[in-house]
């Protein structure tokens, strides 16, 4: 495993405090174009996803890349988490991992 560069694990609320650097988060995808990807965090925010996109997509993807601004991330890697997802355990993962266990996550 490389971890030259990780990858911060984030919602759209702790988007604002990774601009510029290397990020990793699920999304539900909403609409999906040419362009990238609009989705909805797992704590409801819109986030678009630019760059290449696997086809088709399905209703949830992993997203690893680099957060251009608060809303919107550079893909590196985007890959289909399928149509089902417990966005309630990855918010707290989301907490944990930007909180008081970030000693635990690269």
């Amino acid at each position: 495993m490389d971890t030259s560069n990780p990858a911060v694990i984030v919602n759209g609320a702790f988007m604002t405090s990774y601009v510029g650097r290397r990020v990793r988060t699920v999304i539900q995808v909403v609409r999906a174009d040419a362009s990238g990807v609009t989705g909805r965090s797992t704590d409801e925010k819109q986030i678009v996803v630019k760059g290449h996109v696997p086809s088709p997509l399905t209703t949830f993807v992993e997203v690893i890349g680099v957060a251009d601004s608060p809303q919107s991330i550079r893909a590196e890697i985007v890959t289909n988490f399928g149509d089902s997802f417990d966005t309630n355990n990855f918010n707290q993962l989301c907490q944990h991992a930007n909180g008081d266990y970030r000693h635990l996550f690269i």
